[in-house]
């Protein structure tokens, strides 16, 4: 019953001593209970209670001197120590005991025991020279247990944290496989069928013609550069599962004219336009550099189709500029209209810290035109 109501004492003593004015305020009241307590050794119990003003920043030393001046309190004829003296000396016990250890209070409790078997006041040894020894015990009893507790809240949170972190992960990963799975059921499927399907039928068809013979050579090779990619997206989604895929390097600006060779293959024909001299840029940047023109040359294809296309790639001071015209009907009534393809464009733009703009061009058509820093960044 005791160890509790010290701890309770001790809980709420931490709630009031928050705030240095707070601890201060509590000094006066406890010096001024100590001294209306006792007429005599007033400064001694009042020199008792002020080392609590030191507790959150020097435990040890606030409890030193707080058993010093009990010490002499002790050492004194018919001087009796004061309640509040008494209970700040156990609480700066507790917390010393619970922000230090054992062994930083333990020696503060010797001359509490050399007063139990020969009181300092040269009284008679019995209960009133026992008291004081039993009290601090009781206190490092409830230090201690403070401790552990905090130690094994502590730890309890951070195994909490790892689980929750695990099951995180855990979750990332069945969702990447679960798309992984879903693209290679899926996406890759139709598109293996898409490239078979085209030269089944360039090769058993003789009367086509040549255009249209080439027509097909292109779809199928778009459908196998497709099926390509998607193995290349599959090996990064399965990364985490451990799983063994088909990884390949990432593009860049390097593959962009076979880019080009590839969709002028479909039957649209395009100018590359290079300006200022190449720079050597992250890689993340010419990843997304290639994909920005891979994207602009689709949406180009789909709605400006057999429209020539120009694709201008400038490299100028710490920046790259892509543009991307084709020179179709342009927009309906001239309202751009932002997609799926240009909102990816954008996308990318911005997770590389760039700018985007598209619309109607001068002089008729669309264009896409997009700045890409080629400087590393301080994250």
């Amino acid at each position: 019953m005791l160890v509790k109501d010290i701890e309770q004492f001790v809980a709420a003593g931490r709630r009031l001593l928050a705030s240095l004015p707070g601890r201060i305020a509590i000094v006066l009241v406890l010096a001024l209970a100590a001294a209306s307590e006792t007429r005599s050794q007033v400064d001694l119990n009042v020199l008792a209670v002020v080392p609590l003003i030191l507790a959150p920043r020097w435990p040890f030393i606030a409890a030193l001197g707080s058993t010093l001046a009990t010490l002499g309190i002790l050492s004194a004829h018919n001087a009796p120590v004061t309640a509040a003296g008494v209970c700040v000396l156990l609480f700066l016990i507790v917390h010393l005991v619970r922000h230090r250890g054992l062994l930083f209070a333990l020696p503060l409790l010797v001359p509490f025991v050399i007063n139990a078997r020969t009181p300092l006041d040269d009284d008679h040894a019995g209960l009133p020279s026992a008291s004081p020894l039993v009290l601090l015990l009781a206190a490092l009893v409830v230090g201690e247990s403070m401790r552990k507790r905090g130690q094994a809240v502590a730890a309890l949170d951070e195994t909490q944290e790892a689980m929750a972190e695990s099951t995180r992960a855990r979750t990332l990963m069945e969702e990447r496989a679960r798309i992984a799975r879903e693209l290679h059921d899926i996406v890759a499927h139709h598109l293996s069928v898409i490239a078979i399907e085209s030269e089944a039928a360039r090769l058993t068809s003789p009367e086509l013609s040549a255009d249209a013979g080439h027509r097909l050579e292109a779809i199928a090779s778009t459908a196998r550069e497709a099926l390509t990619e998607t193995r290349r997206l599959l090996g990064v989604l399965r990364d985490d599962t451990g799983a063994k895929a088909e990884r390949a390097p990432q593009p860049g600006l390097d593959e962009l004219g076979d880019l080009i060779d590839r969709a002028q293959a479909t039957g649209t024909h395009i100018r590359l336009i290079r300006q200022g001299k190449q720079t050597h840029m992250p890689l993340s940047i010419d990843l997304a550099a290639y994909r920005i023109v891979q994207e602009a040359l689709t949406n180009a294809r789909r709605h400006a189709p057999g429209a020539d296309v120009d694709v201008e790639v400038s490299y100028r001071d710490r920046a790259l500029q892509l543009r991307v015209r084709d020179y179709g009907p342009g927009t309906l009534n001239g309202e751009p209209v932002e997609g799926h393809g240009l909102l990816g464009i954008r996308e990318r733009a911005t997770l590389a810290g760039g700018t985007f703009r598209s619309g109607p061009a001068v002089g008729g058509g669309f264009e896409v035109d997009v700045t890409l820093p080629t400087a590393e960044t301080a994250s």
